[in-house]
């Protein structure tokens, strides 16, 4: 579990193989994803309409895999006060 300003932004299925992870997303393109991979499905145990989870089979590139993680954080991030931003730019 990765966890940004106290909420989480990634889950990785350590036990699973292939590795699984499991990313907010905004709802558009999470649907875009998930049409486009097939590694890519609704977020398990999750809001399916904000999180995919996504097989780390190498399907998928891993510049683009990085780019799901940051967009992950970045959505988390924004949802946080801007009190809370502040204390973690430093």
């Amino acid at each position: 579990m990765y966890k940004v300003g106290g909420k989480i932004y990634a889950l990785v299925a350590w036990e699973k193989r292939p590795l699984t992870k499991s990313l907010k997303c905004d709802p558009e393109n999470a649907l875009f994803l998930r049409k486009k991979y097939p590694a890519v499905i609704p977020g398990y145990h999750l809001n399916k309409k904000h999180w995919n989870t996504v097989t780390l089979d190498g399907s998928i590139e891993d510049e683009y895999i990085r780019k799901m993680i940051d967009e992950s954080y970045d959505l988390i991030l924004a949802s946080l006060s801007k009190k809370k931003r502040r204390e973690l730019s430093g």
